[in-house]
């Protein structure tokens, strides 16, 4: 009878739904944790998953797992949509033998990625497993080799998000490393190549997962995570957020969204936001929130080398990414870190056709033995090969200090920006005018009466000749001076008029970037 063959499959539904039993649920739920599907659920638009390979198994008869059930092989996987928009996500149900990833497990998320890259849609990782299925030996470990083989080909074509909300342990890591947003959940969210256990057998040093792996460990230490949230619930939020700024693949330019904050809203605060006294520093935050619409900002990497600031806001109701010396943390300087943090950002807004704001207030890169034995010469270059490799339009501003390499390295003219604007305060010179005046000046300030009067008459000079946005303006670097209460509608206008821009770069298989 129909009937009968439809309610066994109802039936077969139920049972797989339920993953790894009512038991391995309240497990789950006792240690904090929502279950993959409550997971899909919570970050989805209500009612759109539409769930695929619900009956596949695993074809192990390795050391007794001949007898092991593992429903759904331990991953939900399917499609569904985020304010309206197509996705595609896998999510690891812990449950089912610790998500543990075998042949057909890994199988199941290839076939995702490949139709999200197909469709040119945005692929969502949910992560929960603990690792590679042993039993399965080499067989586990081609289907991790295939996954990342898969996300190295997506990248740069469809945005990929990785969600850790559970131990991702050895090989698992590299998956998430290869995609370009990482989110991370406090006391939830486990990374690492080797876990605590190891580290204590073969070094022995004793430190916690936490620690070793943590959220904030990984968005603060490291580096190798982009957001951190408290709950599973505020992570979700965030990924719904991050996508509204960004397109569903390379083709497509951002989601335009309908804006009422005045493209032409003058803010007078901002004529007196820079100190008259050089050395003393100001919130660059401040500047962004008052130059993007309604004040928003999502921050990428909020707490990973501060002294770069680096994310997402609209202008005029369109996504620029933003770049921007924050002269609170280490009074903006360039280092290792920063470079990194903001190459890999610069090359995400690329990819994915988002015009990217600049602004510069940086004294030059970290000067010290850390920095150079490190490769601060070789992390530096990461930013110049962006900047320079980056097409989408490219808007500079200019609000104080712009020495040296380091103001190359902000998307001066010369690595391609196409408008620059410069702020009265800006000051463009090979070093402050300070330092420069005690090596050019040196022999007259020595000679001199009064020294230290001579040495700030000098540093009067040296500012007065180059040390100021005019001379830059001059030779057409600085495209204008402007007053700083009207940078929202300069920058928005400017990127209003960028954008037709069309720029290629010359033919060839890559480049080869410092890394």
């Amino acid at each position: 009878m129909p009937n009968e063959k439809i309610a066994k499959l109802i039936e077969k539904k139920e049972v797989l739904a339920l993953g790894g039993g009512e038991k391995g649920i309240k497990k789950q739920h006792d240690n904090g944790k929502y279950t993959a599907r409550e997971r899909i659920e919570k970050l989805l638009d209500e009612g759109s998953f539409i769930e695929l390979d619900t009956f596949v198994e695993h074809r192990c008869v390795n050391f007794g797992m001949e007898k092991t059930k593992a429903p759904g092989e331990g991953v939900v996987t399917g499609y569904g949509t985020i304010n309206g928009r197509l996705v595609y996500l896998f999510a690891q149900d812990f449950t089912v033998i610790g998500g543990s990833l075998g042949e057909m497990h890994a199988a199941k998320i290839v076939k995702v990625q490949q139709m999200a890259l197909k469709m040119g849609a945005p692929l969502i990782g949910i992560n929960d497993s603990g690792g590679a299925r042993i039993q399965e030996g080499v067989d586990a470990l081609k289907g991790y080799g295939d996954i990342f083989y898969n996300n190295t080909i997506a990248s740069g074509v469809i945005p990929q998000i990785s969600v850790i909300l559970g131990p991702c342990a050895g090989g698992a890591v590299y998956s998430p490393a290869l995609t370009d947003f990482i989110f991370m959940v406090d006391n939830t969210s486990k990374m690492f190549i080797t876990g605590p256990q190891v580290i204590k057998t073969v070094t022995g040093e004793e430190v916690s997962a936490e620690a070793l792996g943590g959220a904030m460990t990984h968005n603060k230490v490291s580096g190798v995570a982009q957001f951190y949230d408290e709950t599973e619930e505020a992570c979700f939020d965030k990924i719904r957020y991050l996508l509204s700024f960004i397109p569903q693949n390379n083709m497509e330019t951002t989601p335009v969204v309908a804006n009422e904050d005045d493209l032409n809203r003058i803010d007078e605060g901002l004529d007196e936001l820079v100190p008259l006294n050089p050395n003393k520093a100001y919130d660059m935050k401040t500047v962004i929130h008052t130059l993007s619409d309604n004040g928003e900002f999502l921050e990428y990497q909020p707490y990973y080398a501060e002294n770069i600031i680096t994310g997402f806001a609209r202008l005029n109701g369109k996504s620029i990414g933003v770049i921007a010396s924050q002269p609170t943390k280490l009074a903006g300087c360039l280092d290792i870190n920063a470079s990194d943090k903001g190459a890999h950002f610069i090359r995400t807004c690329d990819a994915f056709n988002i015009p990217l704001l600049t602004l510069v207030d940086v004294p030059g890169f970290l000067p010290g033995t850390g920095q150079e034995y490190g490769g601060i010469i070789r992390h530096g270059a990461k930013m110049l090969y962006a900047y320079s490799e980056a097409t989408v339009p490219k808007v500079t501003v200019i609000t104080r200090k712009a020495y040296g390499g380091a103001y190359i390295a902000m998307c001066s003219r010369h690595l391609g920006a196409d408008m620059v604007y410069g702020w009265p305060t800006a000051e463009i010179a090979v070093m402050g005018p300070s330092g420069a005046a005690n090596i050019i000046f040196r022999k007259e300030i020595a000679d001199a009466e009064n020294a230290d009067e001579k040495r700030q008459e000098k540093i009067q000079e040296y500012t007065d000749r180059v040390a100021n946005p005019y001379i830059a303006a001059s030779r057409g670097y600085i495209d204008d001076v402007i007053e700083p209460k009207e940078t929202r509608k300069r920058v928005i206008g400017a990127f209003e008029m960028l954008a037709g821009k069309r720029e290629t770069r010359p033919a060839k298989k890559h480049g080869n970037m410092p890394v």
